[in-house]
């Protein structure tokens, strides 16, 4: 498909971008935290894969490449966060206007909110290489070979990094995880 692409044919790169959207998506939010942030970082992903698709290896699997790629883009908002640390802290919209389900209780529901946001914080607070790995791994469900290809490292520095950050969070969280 990605040679189909390159050869400009526009219906391609549909597909491509209908195939992989939602996995690129679900790995950028586990990332990054916050859902608009995510939904820009994906779009940027997806214009950067497809501006360098020259140089993709077909060797590699397309989603495994379009990943780092992902993941590359989070590093940088990372690094731009600071600048745009009040807007990423603002409740967004949809919260604002959750519609409750009857069968689970406001209070409850308020509970579950505020330590998923505080979970997603600690993570977001961790080392990139520790978060990228937990992410993969645990959020976005790959394999520990799947994740080993998306990081460019061993299945083994996949397993200890994970093992690391799960330590991490541990001690951000308390036992309460």
């Amino acid at each position: 498909m990605a040679a189909l692409a390159l050869a400009g044919r526009q219906d391609a790169y549909r597909e491509l971008l209908a195939r992989h959207r939602e996995s690129v998506f679900r790995l950028v939010r586990a990332s990054v935290g916050d859902p608009h942030e995510a939904l820009d970082i994906t779009q940027e992903t997806f214009i950067a894969a497809f501006s360098a698709l020259g140089r993709y290896d077909h060797e590699r699997p397309f989603l495994a490449w379009l990943k780092h790629i992902a993941l590359n883009k989070c590093r940088d908002w990372a690094r731009r966060r600071k600048v745009r640390a009040f807007f990423t802290r603002a409740m967004p919209l949809e919260m604002a206007f959750d519609v409750s389900d009857d069968a689970i209780s406001a209070d409850v529901q308020a509970v579950d909110r505020a330590e998923l946001a505080r979970v997603t914080a600690a993570i977001s607070r961790l080392p990139s290489r520790l978060r990228d790995a937990l992410v993969l791994r645990t959020i976005d469900g790959l394999g520990q070979a799947e994740a080993a290809e998306v990081l460019g490292v061993s299945e083994k520095t996949v397993e200890t990094r994970l093992y690391r950050a799960r330590g991490k969070l541990k001690a951000m969280l308390g036992d309460q995880i």
